[in-house]
């Protein structure tokens, strides 16, 4: 899973990013500091996986990972190549979610590329250049489907979907925002818009607001009400904060975040919703070799899991022996669940469980 963390220029990417990762992405107080994209896989936290640590002492713990691409600050007319536009164009469509960090705080000594902070202007900037982008690429498929009825009536269907689309981006509309059928969905989604793609706001405040004023801060509450017409999430967020929590150990992070009253870093709660928004869950092996967690798409079934694994696992699957975390927790071991009959036998068709705890049965 790869999240791309795009915005314009200076609004806290890459500080953000450096939180996140740790990888040291150069900062700087001024437009396309990040040219090239940095990439960064971070853990998603999952407090299950310190529980059953401490049951099976393994000698190696596995969690599941996200990829996040700091990718070039955008500028208007970045559609028609203006500052390094084709480029973080071309960066952007190859993640499946976007992070787009918004500006929200006042500081006179980090330059805004328009001059003022407007979270709302910022994000229709943005918007306004991937919309103009996915117009001309749809147009180009509406030309060739338009063609290739001529011989092939049945595309009908698929030309009216395109067409509806397309009209909503001329008002200015992303895609994600279109009441759109699974269906439609299915024939948009082989089109790969930029506007198509899930969106997490996240409204990168100064200290002070993010500790004590977030729910009466006017311009969190812009971003709000735009995510919610576009169906997309908002989060708010403090990337200074965040980098200096990233600097410390876990007991030192738990009491800086307890003496703020605050129960869960932002940054925690951006990969977590970052892992949700795109579907996603984990199920879990266990055993003293290794602790691991799998990560799959909300709905797969146990050989598509097992397959996850390796491919010998869905090929030859069998049955999967399943207990959930928290029956095992209540249990205190996997040998008094099974007494008391509570890990199960799945087939085929079983749908997997967050949580779930697997023993796949194979045989090739």
């Amino acid at each position: 899973m790869k999240l791309g963390i795009v915005g314009l220029p200076n609004v806290g990417k890459s500080t953000l990013f450096n939180a996140l990762t740790n990888a040291g992405a150069q900062a700087a107080n001024y437009a396309f500091c990040t040219i090239e994209p940095n990439v960064g896989v971070v853990a998603v936290p999952d407090k299950r996986l310190d529980a059953l640590c401490d049951m099976y002492n393994p000698a190696k713990v596995t969690p599941a990972t996200i990829e996040f691409v700091d990718i070039a600050g955008l500028v208007k007319g970045a559609s028609q190549g203006e500052g390094l536009g084709n480029k973080f164009l071309s960066h952007i469509r190859e993640v499946d979610a976007i992070i787009h960090v918004v500006r929200c705080f006042d500081n006179d000594d980090i330059m805004h590329v328009d001059g003022s902070v407007d979270p709302q202007r910022d994000i229709e900037t943005i918007n306004l250049e991937l919309i103009l982008s996915d117009a001309e690429i749809l147009q180009r498929r509406i030309d060739r489907t338009t063609k290739a009825m001529k011989g092939d009536k049945s595309l009908g269907a698929e030309l009216a979907v395109l067409e509806k689309v397309r009209e909503a981006l001329d008002n200015g509309i992303c895609a994600r925002a279109v009441d759109l059928t699974d269906d439609e969905k299915e024939i948009i989604d082989t089109v790969a818009l930029l506007t198509s793609k899930p969106v997490i706001y996240a409204c990168n405040m100064s200290e002070e607001d993010f500790s004590t004023n977030i729910d009466s801060n006017a311009r969190y509450n812009a971003v709000k009400a735009l995510a919610a017409e576009e169906g997309s999430q908002v989060l708010p967020i403090c990337a200074e904060l965040e980098a200096q929590i990233a600097e410390l150990d876990k007991d030192e992070k738990e009491m800086f975040l307890s003496e703020l009253g605050i129960e869960t870093g932002g940054l925690d709660l951006l990969i977590e919703r970052s892992y949700d928004l795109l579907g996603l869950m984990s199920y879990l092996t266990v055993g003293q070799p290794e602790v691991r967690a799998w990560t799959i798409k909300k709905g797969t079934k146990a050989p598509q899991a097992a397959g996850k694994i390796h491919s010998d696992f869905e090929r030859g699957f069998i049955r999967a022996e399943v207990v959930s975390f928290d029956v095992l927790m209540e249990c205190g071991t996997m040998q008094a669940a099974k007494e008391k009959g509570l890990v199960r036998s799945e087939g085929k068709e079983y749908v997997m469980q967050d949580g779930d705890i697997v023993l796949f049965r194979f045989n090739v």
